[in-house]
Order: structure tokens, then C-alpha cells, then sequence
């Protein structure tokens, strides 16, 4: 039977925590943008914030979560496997079906008219910024 490691749990709870933060974030500049860039700006800039922001934005961070997590599961599984050539292909298929479900994700938000394309792309980056974060401050740290 297959049991999820600590350290998968861990991890994947600091992602969740750091995307929604950076989420948080990002629906907070739709917002000051919103009341700052008057509804009549050039070239038709305006920048809403509105219930498409929202929703492409809990559905990117359940995506860049989801990512995450998938290929954490992915990793656990694979240290298992001796034959590597196995391993290099579970892992591969691994990344080639994640992307396949990122990229679809960008398609819907492009094309479905009730999410916003900007907020909806944001949260996939988010992950990879967060570890990157934690990386920088806790060489800071000397550890």
C-alpha cells in the first residue's frame, strides 16, 4: 500500500501556503490597478477586478498546487523503483502529463470567456517562485 511521506506532506503544504499567499498578492494589485487606472485609459487598459479574477485564480492556484504535488508523489514513487531506466521513464511520463494538464489550463483561460487570462496564469509561476524564496532566505540563514 502506498503511503504518503511526511516529508511529501511538508513540502506540499509549504507550496500550498506560498501560492496562496502569492494569489493573495496578485488579487491585490488586480485591485489597487482596478481603482487606479481609470475605466476610460488608453488603448483600453483598464484593468478589472471581478469574478473571472477570482475564479481563474483559485483554479491556477489548485493547478500550480496540484503540479506540485502530483510530481512529489511522483519523486516518492521513483526513489522506490531500482531499474532506472524505469524510474527515468516514470518520471518522464510524469512530466509530460503534468505539462499536458498545465497547458490545457492556460487553453480554458484563454478561451473560456468567464476567466481572466493574466489571473489565471500568475499562480502557475508562483510555486516555482516560492521555492526559489525559501532557498534564498534559508541560505540567509546558514542552513
Amino acid at each position: 500500500m502506498f503511503k504518503l511521506q511526511d516529508a511529501v506532506k511538508k513540502e506540499t503544504r509549504n507550496i500550498a501556503i506560498g501560492t496562496a499567499i502569492g494569489v493573495f498578492i496578485m488579487f491585490l494589485l488586480f485591485f489597487i490597478l482596478h481603482l487606479v487606472i481609470p475605466e476610460d485609459a488608453p488603448f483600453n487598459w483598464r484593468v478589472p477586478f471581478d469574478y473571472k479574477v477570482i475564479l481563474a485564480g483559485i483554479i491556477g492556484f489548485c493547478v500550480a498546487v496540484g503540479n506540485f504535488f502530483w510530481m512529489a508523489i511522483t519523486v516518492q514513487k521513483v526513489t522506490s523503483i531500482e531499474d532506472e531506466q524505469r524510474a527515468r521513464q516514470e518520471m518522464a511520463a510524469s512530466l509530460r502529463y503534468r505539462t499536458m494538464m498545465q497547458i490545457l489550463w492556460v487553453i480554458l483561460a484563454i478561451v473560456v470567456p468567464f476567466f481572466n487570462l493574466v489571473a489565471g496564469i500568475v499562480p502557475l509561476f508562483i510555486p516555482s517562485i516560492t521555492i526559489k524564496l525559501r532557498g534564498i532566505l534559508s541560505a540567509g540563514k546558514g542552513g
